[in-house]
């Protein structure tokens, strides 16, 4: 179960760099609805975890599952807000077809909800990897 929380959160982190470029490439902070913070943070969070979780399948040590799981909470945290604030870009994205507007209006709707669903995948193979629960 270990070895396939790494699979969605590697999956998971794949669809976030789509994002994150598409967001810099599109004028990044200075037309955004997101801080660099909001961003960055989120990153920042979800990479440590990720550095965690891979001492942790290495190492076996149980309490870094758990801080595999605690890093996880903030990233989803950060991630719930930064999809609450791109739901108004994406409507208003079909409303305003052509223009510029913020470079969140550009993510495909795929890779967000992809990222999303598998995100929730990766928490809750963490927290029955942390439990103790074996997947065989």
């Amino acid at each position: 179960m270990g070895i396939a929380a790494l699979v969605t959160w590697l999956l998971t982190a794949v669809g976030g760099f789509v994002m994150l470029g598409i967001w810099i490439a599109r004028g990044g902070r200075r037309t955004s609805r997101f801080s660099p913070g909001l961003i960055f943070g989120h990153f920042a969070l979800a990479a440590a975890g990720l550095v965690v979780w891979i001492v942790f399948l290495f190492a076996g040590v149980a309490a870094l599952a758990w801080v595999a799981l605690v890093l996880l909470v903030p990233v989803a945290l950060l991630g719930f807000a930064m999809f609450a604030r791109w739901i108004p870009a994406y409507r208003a994205r079909t409303a305003v077809a052509g223009t510029a507007g913020p470079p969140e209006r550009h993510f495909p709707v795929a890779v967000v909800a992809g990222h999303g669903l598998l995100a929730v995948v990766t928490v809750v193979l963490v927290l029955l990897t942390a439990l103790g629960v074996n997947g065989g």
